[in-house]
C-alpha cells in the first residue's frame, strides 16, 4: 500500500460491496488517502453485478463472469476485508456490528448494501420461494434448479411485472427452452404489467413475452406461496417448481432501526450523498436522494461513485464537499430472453440483436474495471546502492504468515552453535518446536511462534496466529494451558491504536479460551507492519508425541489441505480468486482440538506449517529412522492452489523448502508439498489397525483428514507413488 510507513488516524468503512463502492474501492487503490484505514463489509467474497444477471440467468453468461471480486479488489485497494452482513449501526458509539466478530469502529462510514424483494407479510415466501435481490443468492439458487434434471417439467413463477420482473421471466423462459425443457413461465402482479417504462417499450416487451410463452396475469393478487404452487386470493393455483419475487424494493430492516433518517426504510441523503448524521453517507438502492428523487437503477449508483469518493476524501481532510445532481432520465438497456435487448430513452425505442451487443459491451466494459485492475508501481531502487541489494530484495513482495519464516537449513546452523542444557527439569526434544518442562511434578510442554500479517483485518490474523501458535501443544498431545500475546503494530493515532488492540485481544481470548487455555499476559510495540504472536503452554497427562516414534508400516493421516501459502502469494499479486482466499483463510482459523484428541494414539505427529509438508514429513522420518511413501492423489489441497501453481506462483521460502527434500520430484500438484502452510494440519503417523477407526472419527467431526501415505524402513527417503 502507498505512503504505508505514514500513521493511520481515520478509520473509513464501507458496509457492503455495491457498484459505488466496488468504483470507489478501485478509486482508492489508485488514489488512496495517506492516514486512512479502509474497511469494506460484505457477505461474501464477490458482489454480482446487476446488469448482467439477466444475461446469467438466460444462460450467455457464466457465474464467474458476473461477479466483481471483492477480495482481489480490497487487496489493491489497500483495505482490509471482512466477510460477513452487518447487522447493526450503533451510531452514538460509532460501531458497526457484524456476527462473530468484535465490532467494527469508525469515524466515517458509508452504506451501499442494496436492497432485498423478499415478501416478509407474504404467507410461504420464506419457505418456499427466493427474492430476485440480493442478486448473489438468487443466482446460485437458479442455477442449481437449472442444472437439476429432476426439475425438466417444473413451471416457474416471477412475482412483480415491473421492469426487472419481466427481464427475469423472459431470461427464465428462454434458458429452459434452450435445454429443451418446458419454458412455462408466469408473470404476476397486482397491478398493470410495465407501468415504468413508455407505451412503445411496453408492447415490444409484451410482444417478446407472449412469443416466448410466458403468461402475464395483471391485477390478481397472491394468497400464499407453497412447495407446488402459487396460491391466488381468488382461489386459483398456479403450479410453480421455482417462485421468485422481484416486485418492488425493501430496505433491510436494520437500516431503519439505526437512528438515521429514513423514507420508507431507505436512509435519506442529501446532495453531498450524507445522512441525518454527517459521519454516515448512503448510496446506491439503499439511499434515498431528497434533493432529487429517483427510481432505484445502477445508473445513479454508477455516477454516484466519483462523488462520494471525493465528499469521503474532504471528510476526512477537511476540504470541499461536491454535489451530486443526478440527471432525469437515463438509458434503459433491457434483456428480453435470447441475444436480444430494447433500448429506451427519451421516448426512442429500439429492439433486436443490435441493441444487446450494445449492451453486452456496455456491461462487459463496465465489469472489466475490476478484471484488469491497473499495475501498480512498485518503485524503483535508488540510483546508488549496494551490490546484492537488488539480489536480496527478489522480484516480488515478501510473503506473510509461515511464508515470511526463516529457512530450516539457517535456523538449524543458527540453533546448533547453542550449548545442550544442563537442566533436569528440561528435556530436549530433537527436531520439535516446543520444550518438555517438568514443574513441581507436572509435564509442561511450552512453545512460541509470531506471524506477519497475511490479511489486513486484525481479528482474522489473530486467529490465524492463535491457531498456529497452538498447533505445537495439539501436535504432542497436549492439552493448551495459558498464553501470552506479542504483537507489533504498525504506526496508528492513540484511537486507532486501542480499537485495533482491543479486536486483537478481544480474538486472542476467544480462541485460547475455546482451546482450554487462558490469556495471561503479552507485550506491544510499534513497528513497520503488523505481527501478531504468542508463547502458548500446555499440560501433558502423558508421554508427549514427539517426531520421533514413528515405525514402518504406519499410516500418515494429515488433517487440513495444503496449498495456503501459494494462494497468498496468488492474493499478494492479485492473481487468485477472492472465493479461494475466503476458502483459504477459513481452513486457516479451525482449532485442532478435538483432531488432537482423536490422534493421541499417534505414534509421532507435528502441525504441517514453515517446511511444508514434505519438509516436516521428512523430520519425522529423521527423527524416527524411517522413510515415507506419498500417495499424491490423496493428498487434499486447498480450492485454487493448483492452478495457482502450475501458473508458477511460489512462496518466497519454497526455494529453501524444496532443498530439504530434494529426492522428491517437481511440477504439478507435487509443487505444493513444498509450499510452506500457515496454521495448517496436523500429520500423524498412526497404527496401521487404528488408522480406518481414526479417519472415520475424525470425518465424522467434520474435520477433512485423509490418509495419505505411509512410513517405510528405507531411512531418510521419501518418495511418491
Amino acid at each position: 500500500m502507498q505512503n504505508a510507513h505514514l500513521p493511520l488516524t481515520h478509520d473509513l468503512v464501507l458496509i457492503g460491496g455495491g457498484h459505488t463502492h466496488a468504483l470507489v474501492l478501485r478509486k482508492w487503490g489508485m488514489r488512496p488517502l495517506p492516514g486512512a484505514r479502509v474497511t469494506v463489509i460484505n457477505p461474501g467474497p464477490t458482489a454480482p453485478y446487476s446488469g448482467m444477471l439477466p444475461g446469467f440467468v438466460a444462460g450467455h453468461y457464466d457465474r464467474e463472469e458476473l461477479d466483481i471480486d471483492l477480495v482481489r479488489l480490497a487487496r489493491f485497494a489497500g483495505a482490509r476485508v471482512i466477510l460477513g452482513a452487518a447487522e447493526e449501526l450503533d451510531l452514538k458509539q460509532r460501531l458497526v456490528h457484524v456476527p462473530g466478530r468484535p465490532p467494527i469502529a469508525f469515524d466515517l462510514c458509508s452504506v451501499d448494501i442494496g436492497i432485498t424483494s423478499d415478501m416478509p407479510g407474504l404467507p410461504g415466501f420464506a419457505d418456499h420461494a427466493v427474492p430476485a435481490k440480493p442478486l448473489g443468492p438468487f443466482a446460485t439458487r437458479w442455477r442449481a434448479f437449472l442444472e437439476d434434471e429432476a426439475n425438466g417439467s417444473a413451471p416457474v413463477v416471477v412475482l412483480g411485472a415491473g421492469v426487472a420482473g419481466c427481464e427475469l421471466a423472459m431470461a427464465m423462459a428462454h434458458a429452459l427452452s434452450v435445454r429443451g425443457r418446458v419454458a412455462e413461465v408466469t408473470l404476476i402482479d397486482r397491478s398493470d404489467a410495465l407501468t415504468d417504462i413508455g407505451t412503445r417499450a411496453r408492447e415490444t416487451l409484451l410482444t417478446q413475452m407472449a412469443a416466448l410463452g410466458i403468461k402475464v396475469l395483471e391485477r390478481v393478487e397472491v394468497a400464499e406461496i407453497t412447495t407446488e404452487a402459487v396460491l391466488l386470493s381468488d382461489g386459483k393455483s398456479i403450479p410453480s417448481g421455482f417462485t421468485t419475487g422481484a416486485a418492488g424494493a425493501r430496505a433491510y430492516d436494520w437500516i431503519g432501526q439505526s437512528g438515521l433518517d429514513a423514507r420508507d426504510g431507505f436512509v435519506t441523503v442529501g446532495a453531498t450523498l450524507q445522512s441525518s448524521d454527517p459521519s454516515v453517507f448512503a448510496v446506491g438502492d439503499c439511499a434515498a436522494m431528497t434533493h432529487a428523487p429517483r427510481p432505484k437503477a445502477g445508473v445513479y449508483a454508477v455516477r454516484q461513485a466519483p462523488i462520494l469518493y471525493d465528499n469521503l476524501c474532504a471528510a476526512m481532510t477537511g476540504g470541499q464537499m461536491r454535489r451530486y445532481q443526478p440527471q432525469k432520465d437515463y438509458l434503459k438497456l433491457i434483456s428480453m430472453g435470447e441475444k436480444s435487448a430494447l433500448a429506451e430513452r427519451f421516448g426512442l425505442t429500439l429492439s433486436g440483436p443490435l441493441m444487446w451487443r450494445w449492451k453486452d459491451r456496455i456491461d462487459r466494459k463496465f465489469i472489466g474495471k475490476f478484471r484488469d485492475l491497473p499495475v501498480m508501481d512498485a518503485g524503483e531502487l535508488p540510483p546508488v546502492h549496494t551490490s546484492g541489494l537488488k539480489e536480496a530484495l527478489g522480484d516480488k513482495p515478501m510473503c506473510g504468515g509461515c511464508g515470511a519464516k526463516v529457512g530450516r537449513g539457517a535456523l538449524r546452523r543458527a540453533l546448533s552453535a547453542l550449548p545442550g542444557t544442563d537442566r533436569t527439569d528440561v528435556t530436549t526434544l530433537p527436531g520439535d518446536d516446543a520444550a518438555l518442562l517438568q514443574t513441581g511434578g507436572a509435564r509442561q510442554v511450552m512453545t512460541t511462534d509470531h506471524l506477519r500479517a497475511l490479511v489486513e483485518d486484525p481479528v482474522v490474523m489473530t486467529r490465524i496466529a492463535a491457531v498456529h501458535a497452538l498447533g505445537d501443544i495439539w501436535a504432542m498431545g497436549a492439552e493448551p494451558q495459558a498464553a501470552t500475546a506479542t504483537i507489533i503494530l504498525p504506526r496508528l493515532a492513540p484511537a486507532l491504536q486501542e480499537r485495533t488492540l482491543g479486536e486483537i485481544m478481544q480474538t486472542a481470548a476467544e480462541v485460547f479460551r475455546a482451546a482450554g487455555a487462558e490469556i495471561v499476559g503479552g507485550h506491544s510495540s510499534v513497528g513497520s507492519e503488523m505481527t501478531i504472536g504468542f508463547t502458548v503452554t500446555g499440560l501433558c497427562t502423558r508421554d508427549p508425541i514427539t517426531l520421533a516414534g514413528g515405525r514402518p508400516g504406519d499410516v500418515l493421516i494429515l488433517t487440513k489441505p495444503i496449498g495456503s501459502g501459494v494462494l497468498m502469494a496468488a492474493d499478494m499479486a492479485g492473481a487468485a480468486r477472492g472465493e479461494w482466499i475466503a476458502a483459504a483463510l477459513d481452513h486457516m482459523v479451525r482449532p485442532q482440538t478435538t483432531a488432537s484428541r482423536l490422534l493421541a494414539s499417534a505414534r509421532a505427529m507435528t502441525d504441517v506449517t514453515g517446511f511444508g509438508l514434505a519438509g516436516h514429513l521428512h523430520g519425522i522420518c529423521e527423527a524416527s529412522g524411517t522413510g515415507a511413501v506419498l500417495h499424491l492423489d490423496a493428498i487434499p489441497a486447498l480450492n485454487g492452489a493448483e492452478e495457482m501453481a502450475a501458473e508458477g506462483i511460489r512462496s518466497t521460502l519454497y526455494p529453501e523448502n524444496r532443498a530439504l527434500v530434494p529426492e522428491l520430484p517437481t511440477g504439478g500438484k507435487a509443487d505444493l508439498l513444498f509450499d510452506p502452510q500457515t496454521a495448517g494440519g496436523l500429520l500423524a503417523a498412526v497404527d496401521p489397525g487404528e488408522a480406518d477407526a481414526i479417519l472415520a472419527a475424525l470425518r465424522e467431526q467434520g474435520i477433512p483428514a485423509a490418509r495419505i501415505g505411509a512410513l517405510t524402513d528405507q531411512v531418510g527417503l521419501l518418495t511418491l507413488d
